[in-house]
């Protein structure tokens, strides 16, 4: 029977064997050098079945970092690291772009080297707190508040971030822009109280985020650049007062660049349809995301709501997630306790189902 879970789809300059795309995971898995390594190489091969693998966000640069154990892409150590794990993605099959994150005040200077400062649109600390192997729980600092002057550097360090992963190996590059990290810090007004041309109005609070696709872009092209939006996401205390506003005009300036896709994940906001706003605000791809399986991502892709969906808890516990939806069986569950601790354990031993003979001829 057709499914259309599996047909191939073209996304701008990315071409997937299928439409079941998975998702970007913080994994706390990188070595001292914020570097992949042979578990990751591992990690994402097996999961290479997929027809897109979008990479776990990544800093641009070491500013930009603020949880331990997460990896760059700012050194040539870094890159040819990540060259390794896309080498062992392009022989599973799967195309890949790696998420850049810039987490902005959502950060700890026990995470990075002495001397890293912390900025973001303006001075104002997160409220809440993130882990340090070396101090525990700590609480989000108060970060410096960037110059005008400085703001083109950041945007050059998205630039030369993208060019990077395209030394590295991935097909292409997706922004982060939810969570609580820089971008969408720039977009609230609650984290934005800047009065020049980067603050105040909401089309001066879209420009940081506008202007960092623009430059990728004129980078790597539009087709290898995707856009990750929650529409209404407080995680990381942020509050929006009105999302379907602030991200409809976000999709509207982007919209005419051409973008490969936008990957949106469902509201939290009571009453938003965030797919239904991506739809009515953006001509491009659309990736699906948050608590989709099997059947309910047939259901959505049926009704026209995006044309890939992406699956994250379920891709870290069956590797083999294609085979998986393919075959109807049954989805292993995850290990919480081994979500964000080193090594291999709950990261590269969860087990594939026998692959029979008669398995490998299906479409």
């Amino acid at each position: 029977m057709h499914d259309r879970l599996f047909e191939p789809l073209q996304l701008g300059e990315l071409r997937l064997a299928n439409r079941v795309v998975m998702a970007p995971m913080t994994r706390s898995r990188a070595n001292v050098f914020d570097e992949p390594d042979e578990l990751h190489v591992a990690y994402y091969g097996q999961r290479a079945s997929a027809g897109l693998i979008i990479a776990e966000g990544t800093y641009p640069s070491l500013v930009g970092k603020g949880y331990c154990r997460t990896p760059g892409i700012a050194t040539p150590g870094q890159v040819a690291a990540w060259r390794r794990v896309t080498d062992a993605v392009r022989t599973g099959g799967a195309s890949q772009v790696l998420q850049l994150m810039h987490v902005g005040r959502v950060a700890s200077r026990h995470n990075k080297p002495e001397g890293v400062e912390t900025v973001a649109p303006s001075a104002i600390a997160a409220q809440g707190s993130l882990y340090s192997d070396s101090h525990g729980l700590v609480p989000m600092e108060l970060p410096r508040a960037l110059a005008t002057s400085e703001i083109a550097g950041v945007i050059e360090e998205y630039r030369q971030a993208a060019v990077n992963a395209r030394h590295a190996g991935f097909d292409g590059v997706e922004l982060h822009c939810s969570s609580g990290y820089l971008p969408m810090q720039f977009l609230l007004a609650g984290s934005n109280r800047r009065q020049d041309g980067y603050g105040g109005s909401l089309a001066k609070r879209i420009r940081f985020a506008v202007e960092c696709l623009e430059a990728m872009v004129g980078a790597i092209g539009a087709g290898r650049v995707g856009l990750r939006i929650i529409p209404g996401n407080p995680f990381n205390d942020m509050q929006d007062d009105d999302p379907a506003a602030t991200y409809g005009a976000l999709l509207d300036a982007v919209n005419p660049l051409g973008l490969a896709y936008v990957q949106v994940s469902r509201s939290p906001q009571p009453g938003l349809d965030a797919f239904a706003l991506v739809r009515r605000h953006f001509r491009g791809g659309v990736i699906l995301n948050d608590g989709f399986d099997g059947a309910t991502a047939r259901q959505a892709l049926a009704d026209g709501l995006g044309d890939a969906v992406s699956f994250a808890r379920h891709y870290i516990a069956n590797p083999d997630l294609v085979q998986r939806l393919r075959q109807g069986a049954a989805l292993a569950s995850f290990d919480r306790t081994t979500l964000y601790t080193p090594g291999a354990a709950g990261y590269i031993d969860y087990p594939a189902l026998p692959v029979h003979r008669s398995e490998t001829c299906l479409p």
